[in-house]
């Protein structure tokens, strides 16, 4: 049926592009076909076997199996981009050769590929974001390098990521800039907030509530000024990575050992006894360590307020890394991207395809139960029966 279904597809996409069904005299002909070529098109029902129309004049190739996904044509532009910008590395040479177009990209080709998923990615990013509330945030750099006023340097992409109020994960938003300035994060969590990202009051909780990232510099302070009524939670993975460049592998391991044992815990209480037990047992081993514990204690326990079933998934930022390393996969081929709008472009295009992925089914991310504990958690001190009137199904 799925075969039959897509063959018909095929052909009456063909017989518009023709003018006419096969045999059939009419004056808006504007060729024959001449055979058919076979197509194997996989799909998650299995292979299926197609032909597609072949023509005396002209070419055909049914839109339904283009062969690029938006992805595809953003990472095509970029590489095309690059060879023609003259920063293409060895790299970028032989792909922009092995698809043939050693000879023949024309900038004008180059510029309608990009404009075309630009005006997609650019809808995407700038949308808004006030259809729910987003009780968690979670924000990650990773670091690109990119041609800017003529010279290669390494910038922070920045992605936001949000679970909504259903237990739903979006993408937020991302930029690209020095990830370790108040003004930088500022203006992103600003920029956040004019599409409409809700912020928490003390009249009414349901906005951001959680923050979750490593501890850049100035992300507090930013965090503080513009959602004033979120926590931070430092990532708890990138914490135990600091203690280890203090340490070393070898005698960071038992540490870092012991440090888990606060996150293995049931109860914010057992959270916060533990967190002061493993403190006091490194005072005297590892002086240094027990210092950043008790310097960034509210940070690494923001989670604790929070239901159980939550904790797991938002004390560090694993939850996203399948994310990073998409973007890390795409980005490695490009190598040096030749300015910042081809980062936008590609990245931009992963985003909103990651973004589809996690709209589609009904499977979420934190169950409608534990969203409820949430909200009841958050008005348990003023009003705990408002909870039931913020949730939708």
């Amino acid at each position: 049926m799925l075969q039959a279904g897509l063959q018909d597809l095929i052909n009456a996409e063909a017989t518009s592009r023709i003018g006419a069904a096969p045999h059939e005299r009419a004056p808006e002909r504007t060729t024959r076909r001449n055979g058919t070529r076979p197509k194997a098109l996989a799909t998650p029902a299995g292979e299926v076997d197609l032909q597609i129309p072949k023509l005396r004049e002209g070419s055909f190739y049914p839109s339904l199996l283009h062969p690029r996904r938006r992805v595809d044509k953003a990472l095509y532009g970029v590489i095309c981009q690059a060879w023609i910008d003259g920063v293409s590395t060895r790299k970028v040479d032989q792909l922009v050769r092995a698809l043939g177009n050693d000879s023949g990209i024309s900038r004008s080709t180059v510029s309608r590929i990009c404009s075309e998923i630009d005006e997609t990615v650019q809808e995407f990013l700038g949308r808004r974001i006030d259809h729910t509330w987003f009780p968690y945030l979670f924000l990650d750099a990773t670091y690109l390098d990119v041609r800017i006023r003529g010279r290669v340097v390494s910038q922070a992409l920045v992605v936001a990521t949000g679970v909504s109020g259903e237990g739903r994960r979006e993408i937020l938003g991302m930029a690209l800039g020095d990830a370790e300035t108040t003004d930088f994060w500022t203006g992103f969590l600003r920029g956040l907030r004019d599409r409409g990202l809700k912020v928490a009051t003390d009249a009414d909780p349901l906005g951001v509530t959680l923050v979750t990232s490593d501890a850049h510099a100035g992300l507090k302070a930013a965090v503080k000024a513009i959602l004033p009524g979120a926590g931070w939670q430092r990532c708890r993975v990138h914490f135990a990575r600091n203690v280890t460049q203090k340490l070393g592998s070898a005698r960071s391991k038992p540490v870092n050992a012991l440090i888990s044992t606060i996150f293995a815990q049931t109860t914010t209480e057992a959270v916060t006894a533990q967190y002061a037990a493993v403190t006091d047992s490194l005072r005297s081993s590892f002086p240094e360590i027990a210092k950043m514990l008790e310097a960034a204690e509210a940070d690494l326990t923001g989670f604790a307020p929070l239901p159980r079933e939550h904790w797991q998934k938002v004390w560090s930022n694993n939850p996203i890394e399948r994310l990073n390393r998409e973007i890390k996969r795409r980005a490695d081929v490009v190598q040096i991207f030749p300015d910042r709008d081809s980062v936008t472009r590609l990245i931009g295009a992963v985003l909103q395809e990651q973004h589809e992925e996690w709209g589609y089914g009904e499977r979420r991310y934190f169950s409608d139960i534990s969203m409820r504990k949430l909200v009841h958690t958050l008005y348990e001190h003023t009003e705990p029966d408002r909870p039931e009137l913020h949730l939708t199904a």
